[in-house]
């Protein structure tokens, strides 16, 4: 703890062990475990992919929430936006009383009603350069969960910035994560970030790199994906990769070679380490999660379930791998998503759809069902949604005594 600023937890752990259990846990998803992440129910058999759910980051984050609600418990207590991307989880912390900060509409949040004496927890995501500086500046007391692997980040683009190299984002420039990303570069004189979503928007910039576009082409695309006052000609002449944690590897990995073939048909295979640098910044626990996925999909499978939140990058990934190998695939928020009235189910079809879609006999007849869930997902929600597909087929799992 520094001045009225905790990084390092309580201590209380053994204090909220017991809640942890009980809002969180799965006989369910302990009797995968147990058997091998396979479990039957009739002519049902589910295969779990052997890394989901929480990962450390997420486990952290929760559990500091938890801890600080103990340590404050007469103090009002304010979250920077939602401590991860499940809507259970943030749901808990609302009943716990701890008041989550909107973003506004102009992407910002309103600091006003929060005092000296109040207590402020920073997301997993982190929050802005601007945003930490006002909060200092209001003199609570405040606690930052922010992921190891986001403070990985920060450190590289921060680098990149002090040697006078654009940070080039593989990200969502609206994730929370990638707009504390970006801020960092802020804080060097001349520190420039330039976003880019996919593939797509990185060859529009390969493209201005080598000459065959110009500006025009990119100032419209880019428009709220850039620093202030961003010149394309003088920004990217020297560019450092990073990537959002959550990102699909192969696609960022991907980037990366782009850009940097781009960077050697400009200046010569012996001019690309002055203008380019790159480092692999996905998150541990993404990759193991992606890399479980790819393991489950060499199974024969009728279809994959991924449960998770909408907004969760990370679990919008694991459903866009599935598809993209020809598996019928439901990226579902939660149980609640499979009507047990009518059998049906509602889901989000792809990374960039506004709504929910209802799909005729989406079931159709599959009994080789895959799970897996992003890691702001709480194990509980796994094993309602089994134990929820199990009912509407009319079979019960086989779970140990």
């Amino acid at each position: 703890m520094t001045d009225g600023y905790f990084r390092k937890g309580f201590g209380l752990k053994a204090a909220i062990e017991g809640q942890l259990t009980s809002d969180y846990s799965s006989a369910v998803v302990d009797a995968f475990r147990a058997g091998d992440y396979r479990l039957t129910a009739g002519p049902l058999s589910f295969r779990l992919a052997r890394e989901f759910g929480f990962c450390y980051g997420v486990d952290r984050a929760v559990e500091y929430a938890y801890e600080t609600r103990t340590k404050f418990p007469d103090k009002r207590l304010f979250l920077v936006g939602e401590i991860i991307h499940n809507p259970h989880v943030n749901a808990k912390l609302t009943a716990m009383g701890i008041t989550i900060l909107a973003r506004q509409a102009d992407g910002g949040f309103d600091f006003t009603p929060i005092g000296p004496e109040d207590v402020v927890i920073l997301p997993a995501f982190g929050v802005t350069v601007q945003d930490f500086q006002r909060l200092r500046s209001l003199g609570a007391v405040l606690v930052d969960t922010t992921c190891g692997s986001v403070l990985n980040v920060w450190k590289r683009v921060e680098q990149y910035a002090r040697d006078g190299y654009t940070a080039l984002i593989h990200g969502k420039y609206f994730h929370e994560e990638t707009r504390a990303t970006a801020s960092q570069v802020t804080r060097y004189p001349g520190g420039r970030y330039l976003v880019v979503f996919d593939m797509d928007e990185a060859r529009l910039v390969c493209d201005f790199i080598e000459g065959k576009v110009g500006a025009d082409a990119l100032q419209a695309r880019f428009a709220h994906a850039m620093s202030p006052e961003f010149d394309f000609g003088r920004d990217l002449e020297r560019v450092g990769l990073a990537n959002q944690t959550t990102m699909l590897s192969g696609e960022s990995l991907a980037i990366a070679r782009e850009v940097r073939a781009s960077m050697a048909r400009r200046h010569g295979e012996a001019g690309v380490a002055a203008h380019f640098r790159t480092f692999d910044t996905i998150c541990s626990a993404t990759q193991e999660r992606q890399d479980a996925v790819l393991r489950l999909l060499e199974e024969p499978l009728d279809l994959m379930l991924v449960v998770g939140g909408y907004n969760s990058s990370n679990t919008t990934h694991l459903a866009a791998l599935s598809r993209e190998r020809g598996v019928r695939t439901y990226h579902i928020e939660d149980a609640t998503s499979i009507d047990l009235e009518t059998g049906g189910l509602r889901h989000q079809p792809m990374i960039k759809a506004a709504e929910e879609v209802v799909p005729a006999g989406w079931l159709g007849g599959a009994t080789r069902i895959g799970i897996t869930a992003g890691a702001s997902t709480p194990n509980n929600k796994i094993g309602e949604t089994v134990l929820r597909l199990c009912a509407i087929a009319g079979v019960e799992p086989l779970l140990p005594a």
